[in-house]
């Protein structure tokens, strides 16, 4: 059975492993993919997205999202992913056509031409999604399933001391988007730093995506490869040692396969007053609220496994 899948992403490095790793599944059809504003602008997003798309055989829309949050002013993450989104890749020129629709319109009508059927990824900010909520309050009953790589339960930050990137980029947007899909028909699946922080890969992962652009000639190795090194690089400089925290792949992993972590239910909401915890994800595990549950949460990853998978499937792919 194939997987439709529409992908709103910031590519970013730990995106454009999600985008390969998703193209070279024979299980999923890439129905489209939304180009957000968050780790770099949205243009440079856009034209990774392009890039990739082309180079991987990707036959689907790609929309131009937003360029800004719907409060704030953007803030980037390029010190993270180096100003271009790909760390030290060199991409060449895209030559193939965007889709002319907005990021918003494009979830819009994929999902009202598939209702029940298309599943949504969502890899970075919420802006386009909750646009496109405000077009169609019935994309949470349109849509298949959503999942969601973002947020921090119980667990540090990675952008304020509480926050994570995806969400304290746009926390008005992934607050819509938290409140709107709770009432869909299956909660949507929520993958916080606690569980794809468990995804820390060393300097043997590395070394075996460094060979395999190497030996393959495949354009998007040597793009994967430049990338990761970079990525280690700015992990290194924050403290982490030689390695690098893999978030999204794990998300469309799970997605994909129901395997590599386990789920459970929780009421969660998005902080946008707090002075210190602006963009926190809340976690209510005591029922205090008195609210059913909003998501299943990400949980009991198996990482190693994972990484296994994510690795093989590359290099069985881009050989």
């Amino acid at each position: 059975m194939t997987l439709a899948l529409l992908v709103d992403c910031d590519t970013g490095i730990d995106d454009a492993f999600a985008l390969t790793y998703l193209a070279l599944r024979e299980d999923v059809e890439m129905a489209g993919v939304v180009s957000t504003g968050g780790n770099v602008p949205a243009a440079v997003v856009h034209r990774n997205n392009l890039v990739l798309t082309e180079l991987l055989g990707i036959d689907a829309p790609v929309a131009l999202g937003a360029d800004r949050p719907l409060v704030e002013p953007p803030m980037f993450a390029d010190d993270t992913h180096g100003p271009g989104g790909l760390g030290h890749a060199v991409l060449p020129e895209p030559t193939r056509a965007e889709d002319p629709r907005s990021g918003a319109q494009l979830w819009v009508d994929l999902a009202r031409e598939r209702p029940g059927e298309l599943v949504g990824l969502v890899l970075g900010p919420h802006t386009n999604l909750a646009l496109a909520l405000a077009i169609e309050p019935e994309l949470p009953r349109l849509l298949r399933r959503l999942h969601v790589m973002g947020g921090a339960i119980h667990h540090r930050g990675n952008t304020g001391p509480t926050s994570e990137w995806n969400i304290a980029v746009d926390p008005e947007a992934a607050q819509r988007v938290l409140a709107a899909f709770a009432s869909a028909p299956r909660l949507p699946v929520l993958g916080a730093l606690q569980a794809t922080e468990s995804v820390h890969v060393h300097g043997e992962v590395l070394e075996r995506v460094e060979q395999l652009a190497g030996t393959s000639g495949n354009p998007v190795a040597r793009i994967l490869a430049d990338a990761l090194r970079f990525y280690f690089e700015f992990h290194e400089s924050d403290g982490f040692g030689w390695s690098a925290h893999v978030h999204d792949p794990l998300v469309a992993a799970h997605a994909v396969t129901g395997d590599f972590a386990s789920t459970r239910p929780l009421a969660v909401d998005v902080e946008l007053t707090g002075t210190l915890t602006r963009g926190q994800t809340v976690g209510d595990e005591l029922g205090r609220w008195g609210r059913e549950p909003t998501v299943d949460l990400l949980t009991h990853v198996q990482a190693d496994a994972f990484v296994e998978h994510l690795l093989s499937t590359l290099e069985a792919g881009l050989r």
